[in-house]
C-alpha cells in the first residue's frame, strides 16, 4: 500500500468519524465523540457492510499514541493541589476507592472468567472499573482479546451514564445530568498554550518509555501534567475542542480493531456488563452508606463520586444535585489512578 493511498484513507475514516461524532451528539449519545466513530466504524468494520478501507490497512500507530497523549495530558491537568486541600476526607475517600476497586475487579474478573467464559488477560482488563483508555491500552500489551475487552469496557460506560442518570431522575423526580441541560464548559484555551501542551506530551511519552511504564504513551504524560501542576510550575488546560478530537481519533482507530465481532458476542457481552454494573452500583452504594457518616456528605453525592462511569456526566449528575462536582470529580480521578497503578501492576502476570 502507497503512502498517498493509507494517508487518504486515514482522511476519509476520520472524516467519518467526525460525522458519527456529531450525530452521536445530537442524538445524546454518552460519549459521543469517541462512542459515535467506534460504533459507526465498528458496525462497518465487523458486518463488512462496506469496504471502507484498502484491503492490509492499519491505522498510524503514531497519530494514535499523539492523540493518547493528549488524554494522558487532560487527566493529570485535573489533579490540583487544591483536590487535597481536605486530607482527612481525601485519606477516607482513597482508603474507600482503594477497597472499592480492588473488590470490583476481583468480582467482575470472577464474573467474566467463569461466566464469560473469558482468557485471564481479557477478563482481568474488561473487569477494570475505571480508566477506559488504560484498560484497553495496558490489556492490548497483556495479550487480550481486543474485540471482547473493548466491548465490555465501553459497555460498562454506557450501562453506568444511561442506567444511573435514569435511576436518579426517577428517584429525585426531575432529569438530571446531560439531559437536564447542564454543561461543564471551561473557559476557551489560548492558542500559544498549545506549543507547552505538545511537548509536555512528548517529555511525558519518551519518560513513560524511558521508566518502562504501563501504557507509556498515556501514563507518561499524566505523571508530567500532574507533577507540573502540583509544583506549581505550570498548569496545563487542555482545550475542549482537542479532547473532542482525541477521542474522534481514538474512537475511530478503535473501531477498526471490531473486525470480527458479531451480534451474539455484543448480546453477551450487553448481559455481561449489566450483571457487572449492578454489582459495581450496589457496592458503590454500599460503601456511600458507610461513609456518609464518617465524612458528612449526603448519600446522592457519594453515590455518583463512587459510580465506575464518565467523570463529565457524573460531574453534569452533581451540578443538577447542587452538589460539588471538583468533589465528585476528584473522586473519579482518584479511582482512575488507583485502577491505573492496579492493573499496570497485576496485570503482567496474567500475560
Amino acid at each position: 500500500m502507497t503512502p498517498g493511498v493509507r494517508i487518504l484513507s486515514t482522511i476519509l475514516l476520520l472524516a467519518l468519524g467526525s460525522i458519527a461524532a456529531f450525530v452521536a451528539r445530537a442524538l445524546s449519545v454518552p460519549l459521543p465523540f469517541m462512542l459515535g466513530p467506534l460504533i459507526v466504524v465498528g458496525a462497518l468494520i465487523s458486518t463488512r457492510a462496506a469496504r471502507i478501507v484498502p484491503q492490509g490497512y492499519r491505522f498510524p500507530q503514531p497519530l494514535r499514541e499523539a492523540f493518547i497523549a493528549m488524554i494522558g495530558l487532560m487527566i493529570g491537568a485535573q489533579v490540583v493541589p487544591e483536590l487535597f486541600a481536605d486530607l482527612p476526607n481525601l485519606l477516607i475517600s482513597f482508603g474507600a476507592l482503594t477497597a472499592f476497586t480492588l473488590i470490583a475487579l476481583a468480582g467482575n474478573y470472577t464474573l467474566f472468567r467463569r461466566v464469560g467464559g473469558y482468557d485471564r488477560a481479557t477478563a482481568f482488563f474488561a473487569g477494570a472499573p475505571g480508566g477506559l483508555y488504560e484498560s484497553i491500552a495496558l490489556g492490548e500489551a497483556a495479550g487480550a482479546d481486543l474485540p471482547r475487552l473493548m466491548t465490555q469496557q465501553f459497555l460498562r460506560i454506557v450501562v453506568v451514564v444511561s442506567v444511573l442518570p435514569i435511576g436518579m431522575s426517577l428517584y429525585l423526580g426531575a432529569p438530571v445530568g446531560s439531559s437536564a441541560g447542564v454543561s461543564m464548559a471551561s473557559a476557551p484555551v489560548p492558542w500559544n498554550a498549545l506549543p507547552w501542551l505538545a511537548l509536555a506530551g512528548f517529555v511525558g511519552w519518551v519518560l513513560g518509555r524511558a521508566l518502562r511504564l504501563p501504557a507509556p504513551q498515556l501514563t507518561g504524560p499524566l505523571m508530567v501534567a500532574a507533577a507540573l501542576n502540583l509544583a506549581g510550575l505550570v498548569h496545563l488546560d487542555v482545550p475542549p475542542w482537542l479532547v473532542n478530537l482525541a477521542q474522534v481519533v481514538i474512537g475511530t482507530a478503535l473501531g477498526l480493531r471490531f473486525a470480527g465481532i458479531g451480534h451474539r458476542m455484543l448480546l453477551r457481552g450487553a448481559a455481561l456488563a449489566l450483571a457487572s454494573v449492578a454489582g459495581m452500583l450496589a457496592l458503590a452504594a454500599a460503601i456511600a452508606l458507610l461513609l456518609r457518616p464518617l465524612m458528612g456528605v449526603n448519600f446522592d453525592t457519594l453515590l455518583i463520586s463512587f459510580a465506575p462511569g464518565g467523570v463529565t456526566e457524573m460531574g453534569l449528575i452533581a451540578l443538577s444535585l447542587a452538589a460539588d462536582p471538583a468533589f465528585v470529580a476528584m473522586h473519579h480521578i482518584l479511582r482512575i489512578l488507583i485502577t491505573v497503578v492496579a492493573i499496570g501492576a497485576l496485570g503482567p502476570r496474567l500475560r
